[in-house]
């Protein structure tokens, strides 16, 4: 778009907004990243309080052609939560919990709601909502339906799909809709029904049954696959259900604008069975063995998570749970209605890793204070990899694989040997109960020869995935760093029956284009790619244990565990404001851009900066709490530096700065 035009959108949208609407450069820059290896920049930002907010803006977007992206935490790992459109942020004003109907075990909710703060709203009717990813504390409800989301109990509780009961959504005209099972005669009415929402079900239901031979052959026989759209789930004889499409669409067909979420209830008794093991085979070998137990999940973490959390400060206190040094572990759960039912299945597995003499310790966890340091471990193993020194970093790219349990140490070697004959290392942890291990190979993608090397790795997953009969999305989604092997994957006539299924939806294109299939080239648009240069500062304080300001800015890789609410004391202003720019992601951000030159460079000491920075606390909780170890006090601290080397400093600050040298001079005078 030109500058005018985007202009006039701009002004045309604060007319019908009543949210808050920002196409300014910095905002643009901090909705840039989320947590995958891309950057693209937005055309503006929206942050919508109502459904008429989200019905304006989708209306005025598709008449002047403008692509609309919805966004929850921004902790998509795939690249589906960036893209040059206007960003919808639910998250500041959409995140109310509407309805709670314990008899009936439903809620009703806003997009823009945490898991956790959703769990926390509902947990004194003894219920729940089950998918619980590590980012549960900032994910969002629309973002976990944009993924199918799952987490580290889907053995026993399924994919976010099997738990959404309606959709309120707004579709690519302006119609709002809502979106629930249909039987019968309810059916027959919707598809008889004229305008763009009859012709969704008319079309969809149309392509589902005539893809259904397709999608019998070539979609994965795993629990874990969240590839493509939900061909086998949405049209079912006698029956049309569209939450079942929109579930894990990424935000490519329309926009919730709140949901109805089926609850279940909280287990009366939970015990953790950590076992040790000193490689990462005999780990893979156990998982299979204990799956006969009937465990309600497995998780496991190797080497490098384990050895990382060591090193930061706010972990290292949390692991004294492991015994010796293990290599690899399993953290083995247990549910049940009494505290004895538990510990005898506990005791009944322990028994059986000693007969097949599998792993070398076993430590039981009975008490929730026990269980959360173990979880808290686990949930900070993503933002963990990012600690790794050097240039390579474990990258998001072909971490989200599954296959059949039972195969998961064949394809585990074999993914191993694959990482060797490239000359890396892999960073391994995630649900070994359903297949699916998050692996994170260590590559220099800011040279061209990593890049390369990051498509090639991908190549030869894609092709032992599928030889497994495997999905290359088990939770993270398609995005762009996976949607460009859909085809490859599920064929392309398949391929076309998704086509088909957007064209129906959204016929001009304007939801989150270019994600899941027919995607940009997955090296175009990285973060960190060979044409990456950050300007070098002169610094006042030592940043070479960081590797120089820049370097210690860059360590935010997007996670976003700086936007939690109700869980330790990072991010204060963030908690308080509920907006990017005061979080410590969203300051990394504006910096980066300014270091980057996607900002003018004199924007680094800019009053606008100093904005961005000025309701940081420098209260060292992201220095604790941050799994990459970003230290934003140490960061502010610098930049006030080099910000006040160019502006007048405030009286008030001199003050307060000389307040030893004031108190001296009227301590003789003193009452």
């Amino acid at each position: 778009m030109t500058s005018t035009a985007t202009a006039d959108l701009a002004a045309e949208l604060r007319a019908v907004v009543a949210g808050e609407v920002r196409f300014d450069a910095y905002s643009r820059a901090m909705y840039s990243t989320d947590s995958s290896i891309y950057e693209i920049t937005p055309v503006g930002v929206v942050i919508p309080r109502t459904a008429d907010d989200v019905q304006a803006v989708v209306e005025t977007c598709a008449k002047h052609g403008v692509a609309v992206l919805s966004r929850g935490g921004g902790t998509g790992m795939a690249g589906q939560s960036v893209n040059h459109a206007v960003v919808l942020d639910y998250t500041k004003y959409m995140h109310e919990v509407l309805t709670v109907n314990p008899e009936e075990r439903w809620v009703r909710t806003q997009p823009g709601v945490s898991i956790t703060e959703l769990n926390r709203q509902v947990r004194p009717h003894g219920l729940m909502f089950t998918p619980d990813p590590s980012t549960a504390n900032r994910a969002t409800v629309g973002g976990v339906m944009g993924n199918n989301s799952c987490g580290a109990h889907s053995l026993i509780y399924g994919k976010t799909d099997d738990h959404v009961l309606g959709m309120d959504v707004v579709l690519a005209d302006g119609t709002r809709a809502v979106f629930e099972r249909l039987e019968g005669p309810a059916v027959d009415a919707r598809v008889r029904a004229g305008g763009l929402e009859g012709n969704v079900y008319r079309r969809v239901r149309e392509i589902a049954q005539e893809a259904r031979p397709l999608v019998e052959e070539r979609f994965p026989k795993i629990l874990r696959r969240v590839a493509g759209y939900n061909l086998d789930r949405v049209a079912r004889p006698g029956e049309v259900d569209l939450t079942q499409i929109m579930v894990g669409s990424e935000g490519t067909l329309a926009a919730v604008t709140a949901a109805r979420l089926n609850l279940v209830s909280i287990p009366r008794h939970v015990g953790l069975g950590v076992l040790h093991f000193s490689g990462l085979e005999e780990a893979m070998a156990a998982t299979v063995a204990i799956l006969e137990h009937k465990p309600a999940g497995i998780e496991h973490m190797g080497r490098m998570i384990l050895t990382l959390a060591r090193r930061q400060l706010g972990l290292a206190r949390a692991l004294d749970f492991l015994e010796g040094d293990p290599t690899d572990i399993l953290v083995v759960e247990f549910n049940g209605d009494t505290h004895e039912e538990v510990a005898d299945q506990l005791d009944k597995l322990e028994q059986a890793m000693r007969r097949a003499e599998l792993g070398f310790a076993f430590v039981r966890l009975l008490t929730p204070a026990e269980q959360a340091r173990v979880s808290a471990v686990r949930q900070a193993s993503l933002g963990l990899l990012n600690n790794v020194e050097g240039s390579a970093k474990p990258q998001p790219f072909v971490e989200d694989t599954a296959v059949a349990p039972e195969r998961l140490p064949e394809y585990i070697r074999r993914f191993d040997e694959i990482m060797k004959g490239n000359d890396t290392e892999v960073g391994y942890y995630g649900h070994a109960s359903v297949g699916c291990l998050h692996m994170r190979p260590l590559v220099d993608i800011k040279k061209r020869a990593g890049m390369e090397k990051l498509r090639k790795i991908a190549e030869e997953v894609s092709d032992l995935v599928l030889e497994f009969g495997g999905a290359m999305s088990a939770e993270h989604g398609d995005g762009i760093v996976r949607g460009c092997w859909t085809e490859k994957m599920f064929g392309p006539e398949l391929t076309q029956a998704f086509r088909d299924v957007k064209s129906a939806f959204d016929p001009d294109g304007i939801f989150n284009p270019g994600r899941i299939f027919d995607t940009p080239d997955m090296l175009d648009n990285l973060r960190f790619g060979d044409a990456y240069r950050a300007r070098a500062v002169e610094t006042r304080l030592d940043f070479r244990a960081e590797g120089g300001f820049a370097t210690a800015v860059e360590m935010c890789n997007g996670v976003g565990a700086c936007r939690k609410l109700h869980e330790g004391a990072m991010c204060p202003s963030f908690m308080a404001t509920r907006e990017e720019e005061h979080s410590t992601r969203g300051r990394a951000n504006a910096l980066r851009a300014a270091l980057s030159g996607r900002l003018p460079l004199d924007q680094l000491t800019s009053r606008r900066m100093f904005e961005v920075l000025d309701l940081c606390l420098e209260c060292k909780s992201c220095k604790a709490e941050c799994p990459s170890n970003v230290d934003m006090a140490k960061i502010k601290y610098e930049f006030l530096y080099q910000y006040y080397r160019e502006h007048r400093v405030p009286v008030r600050s001199r003050l307060v700065g000389g307040v030893h040298t004031l108190n001296a001079l009227a301590a003789p005078v003193a009452p």
